[in-house]
C-alpha cells in the first residue's frame, strides 16, 4: 500500500476521554433490584426493565479509586459499580440508586475474596466520598486533538 494513500476518512481529529485502565473482553450480566420504566441503553451498558444489567465487551473503566490498589477481588465490583455510577452521571437512572450500587460493590468484592476488614473500609469510604462520582456534573470531558 502506498503511504500517500493512507488516511482517516471521517475526521481530521481524534476525540477521546481520559482516565480508563481496564477494558472488558466479555460481556458481564448482573441482576439488580433497579427497576426502570423503559430499557436504558448506552454504547456499552444496558439495564433492562426487569433489573438485568449487561455490561458489554470493550466497556472501559478505571478500577479502584482513591488511596487503594486494584486486585483480582476488586475487578468485578469496580466494573459493575462504575457502570451504575456512569448511568447516574448520564441521568439515565436516579441518584437514589447510589446506595444500592455501593452495596453491590461490597457484595461483589466480598464474593471475589476480599477480606472482611478491607471490604468494610472500601464500602465505608465509597459511601462517604463517592457521591460526586455519580453526579452529572462530573461527566468525563471529551478531548479533541488535531
Amino acid at each position: 500500500m502506498n503511504p500517500e494513500n493512507v488516511g482517516i476518512i471521517n475526521s481530521n481529529c481524534i476525540k477521546y476521554k481520559e482516565g480508563y485502565k481496564y477494558q472488558l473482553e466479555d460481556n458481564i450480566y448482573f441482576w439488580t433490584n433497579i427497576r426502570v420504566k423503559e430499557k436504558v441503553s448506552t454504547d456499552f451498558i444496558i439495564l433492562d426493565t426487569d433489573g438485568l444489567l449487561t455490561i458489554l465487551k470493550w466497556y472501559a473503566w478505571d478500577g479502584a479509586s482513591g488511596p487503594t490498589i486494584d486486585t483480582p477481588s476488586t475487578m468485578m465490583g469496580s466494573c459493575v459499580h462504575d457502570a451504575l455510577y456512569q448511568l447516574m452521571r448520564m441521568g439515565l437512572i436516579l441518584q437514589t440508586y447510589r446506595s444500592l450500587a455501593d452495596i453491590y460493590l461490597y457484595i461483589l468484592i466480598k464474593r471475589d475474596g476480599m477480606g472482611k476488614f478491607r471490604a468494610y473500609w472500601w464500602h465505608r469510604e465509597v459511601k462517604k466520598w463517592a457521591a460526586r462520582a455519580a453526579s452529572p456534573k462530573n461527566r468525563r470531558k471529551v478531548i479533541t486533538a488535531p
